[in-house]
């Protein structure tokens, strides 16, 4: 079995638009770089940056709730710590999240987009050291299989993007579903990356909206229990060594290269 690695992303806001990039570098027992290093708060959600605590998702911004985010173009610049917006093609906020003014210059751009969907002050959160906004208190590094996305365009009867699925890695190579019978294996690259595959991917309805448009047009979940028995799309991954992965590279099960 090989698994070629197609494209990878990461989501440096918690909610708002994927970057797509060609190559990361991976440490041990760390998240994907760059991926989810900040949440937009919606209203007091009780978490300490003193003592990061895993909180549920509705405390911030997102998706599944906030289709209208989706209208929204960001990208953020690690060299000077910027978040920028763009809607409709038109850049309608900056922020230098490193300082409160920055912040602050965000915050109020999300308080005058969407009004009537917060539940108070929205307030951007930085992630700490060692701590990531996943939606998995062990979401490490998600891997999103094209091939059971193609499966689930047949089931559903239109056309996924597999960024509705808001994944790190997509691949290639494995049949519909088989990603998910890989939970508890060892996947390897020919540079020496090893990623334990730790648990399935439960969706939800953030997955009903198309990350192009904004617009909730689908029934994910509802189709995967219907047609599959399981709510299950993708698969999380620890890193248990250093290295880097890139747009091509290999992945294989190390039970396989035992088997050779």
């Amino acid at each position: 079995m090989s698994i070629r690695i197609a494209s990878l992303h990461r989501y440096p806001v918690k909610g708002l638009s994927p970057e797509r990039l060609s190559s990361a570098v991976l440490k041990k027992g760390g998240y994907f770089p760059g991926d989810r290093l900040f949440a937009i708060e919606n209203g007091p959600s009780g978490f300490d940056d003193g003592d990061p605590q895993h909180q549920p998702k509705i405390k911030f911004l997102m998706l599944m709730r906030n289709e209208s985010l989706a209208r929204l173009k960001t990208r953020y610049l690690d060299t000077i710590t910027t978040l920028f917006i763009e809607d409709n093609g038109r850049e309608v906020a900056r922020g230098d999240l490193s300082t409160r003014e920055g912040r602050l210059a965000i915050e109020a751009f999300f308080r005058r987009f969407m009004p009537s969907e917060l539940r108070g002050p929205p307030k951007v959160l930085t992630a700490p050291e060692g701590f990531r906004f996943t939606d998995s208190r062990r979401g490490f590094v998600s891997l999103i299989n094209l091939a059971s996305v193609e499966a689930l365009e047949e089931a559903i009867g239109a056309p996924i993007d597999p960024l509705r699925f808001r994944g790190n890695l997509h691949v290639e190579g494995l049949a519909p579903w088989a990603e998910l019978d890989l939970v508890g294996q060892v996947l390897t690259t020919g540079s020496g990356v090893r990623l334990k595959v730790t648990k399935r991917i439960e969706r939800c309805a953030a997955t009903n909206v198309d990350p192009a448009t904004g617009i909730r047009d689908l029934e994910i979940p509802k189709t995967l229990m219907r047609r599959y028995g399981h709510f299950d799309c993708g698969i999380y991954a620890e890193v248990l060594s250093d290295g880097t992965v890139s747009e091509g590279d290999a992945l294989m099960p190390e039970q396989a290269e035992l088997a050779l």
